[in-house]
């Protein structure tokens, strides 16, 4: 009978590259995906770290399918969690079957007879929980390593796709772990990218990385390639996408390139725009040179859309630099923003940071921030009722314009009947918050 298997991602578009080549090694090995979770063989769990929060949803969530999962059935966590704390994660967590950092087979060797190891730990499709005697980190798994960024994948299963041209990050940013566990940057060939871009067969591509614009920084060839590789992905696919772009190296060049894919669409990792806080988060810029560049895009490409990222109640944030924050929110207007509270980090150097923000006052500005936002949003999105857009349908009654990442930000609600993965030209009748109503849909195909 085939084994069958469930894998479970948590976290950031990196995080579901990763479970989407674990997939072709569980299928390379004979496992076939399982219709639920109760009618799985092994249930894998693709775990993120990046905050406390992140930290406690992988909880949750293994404790969640360890109580759905059939009698026999192994569970495997793998991921960030599994990267940054190994031995420990196995200790806290006796219901995990196996740990597996990146890069290690979820399908574990064959146990050795009983004759060579008599105290061996059984195993089937994975290492069982440890028996008596067998200390928990010995469920830690770190055999059969392979190189994750690396493994081919199946095709794609929707219109889009995300590819992750790196791995690790050189940046020492003061309130992130990232470094520390996926290590420093390493970028991948244009060549084995492209490979993978035309296997995928996606009509939308996004790329990722931890510091995508420091793409081949790292190969000795003297100058990042982003650009590049930019221009070989758009000849590719109809629409190619960047995500987490830092501020400083997003250079005329570059955005020249985006421009020139037809997807001006621009996510900038700004974190904060109070120049002293910004020094303390060990980051570039400053509010000014923020918005001058943004200023100086949307004359560019007045169609221009921006999502950006700011941590609230880093270690010494003030009032004023809170409402340095909520004016820059307020006068530059993005049409997509998160916020989200610091986590302090073991490790880090926000951890050794006096200044610390009381809970409550944290939580005020999350509020009063997201309320401006939605507001910021909700106006924007009106502001395109009326309009002509081309869209991308992701399924029935579900599409995008360029305007919209997948998965992140609002969506166009179109008519049921217009084939998936197809284009289409719709004019915005309506909006409801962060998504839009489309209608008279004319279909311009599959291009790319």
């Amino acid at each position: 009978m085939t084994a069958r298997y469930w894998l479970e991602t948590l976290g950031c578009p990196k995080n579901q590259v990763d479970s989407d080549k674990l997939v072709g090694t569980l299928e390379s090995d004979g496992l076939r995906l399982a219709a639920t979770v109760e009618d799985a063989d092994v249930v894998v769990v693709n775990t993120c770290a990046f905050i406390s929060e992140a930290r406690q949803e992988s909880i949750d969530t293994i404790l969640e399918l360890d109580g759905r999962r059939r009698t026999g059935a192994e569970l495997v966590v793998t991921g960030c969690m599994a990267e940054r704390y190994g031995a420990e994660l196995a200790e806290a967590l006796p219901e995990i079957d196996r740990v597996t950092p990146f890069g290690v087979s979820l399908v574990a060797p064959p146990a050795p007879e009983p004759s060579e190891s008599p105290e061996a730990v059984p195993v089937t499709l994975g290492r069982t929980r440890p028996a008596a005697g067998v200390a928990p980190s010995d469920a830690v798994e770190t055999s059969n390593r392979f190189d994750l960024l690396e493994l081919p994948r199946p095709a794609a299963s929707a219109p889009w796709a995300y590819v992750k041209v790196a791995e690790g990050c050189d940046r020492k940013c003061g309130f992130c772990a990232i470094p520390s566990f996926r290590g420093p940057q390493r970028s991948r060939s244009v060549e084995s990218i492209l490979t993978e871009v035309e296997t995928l067969g996606a009509a939308e591509i996004v790329l990722v990385a931890q510091d995508l614009a420091a793409f081949g920084r790292d190969q000795g060839k003297g100058s990042r390639q982003i650009v590049s590789l930019l221009d070989a992905v758009a000849e590719r696919v109809a629409w190619v996408r960047l995500l987490y772009l830092y501020p400083s190296d997003l250079t005329d060049q570059l955005i020249d390139a985006i421009c020139r894919t037809g997807v001006p669409y621009f996510d900038l990792s700004l974190q904060h725009v109070s120049a002293p806080l910004l020094r303390r988060m060990r980051r570039w810029g400053d509010g000014e040179r923020f918005r001058a560049r943004i200023d100086r895009i949307r004359l560019r490409e007045p169609d221009a859309t921006f999502r950006s990222n700011f941590i609230v109640g880093y270690p010494g944030e003030t009032e004023d630099d809170h409402d340095r924050l909520l004016d820059f929110v307020e006068e530059v207007r993005l049409d997509w923003c998160g916020f989200f509270s610091y986590s302090e980090e073991e490790g880090t150097y926000g951890a050794t940071l006096d200044g610390q923000v009381p809970a409550s006052l944290v939580d005020e500005r999350l509020s009063e921030l997201r309320q401006l936002q939605d507001r910021i949003t909700a106006e924007r999105r009106d502001a395109m009722v009326g309009t002509s857009r081309t869209v991308l349908v992701d399924r029935p009654g579900v599409a995008r314009s360029t305007a919209e990442a997948p998965e992140i930000d609002g969506i166009i609600e179109v008519v049921s009947d217009l084939p998936v993965g197809e284009f289409a030209d719709v004019t915005i009748t309506g909006s409801l918050g962060p998504d839009l109503v489309a209608a008279s849909p004319e279909i311009t195909g599959h291009v790319g």
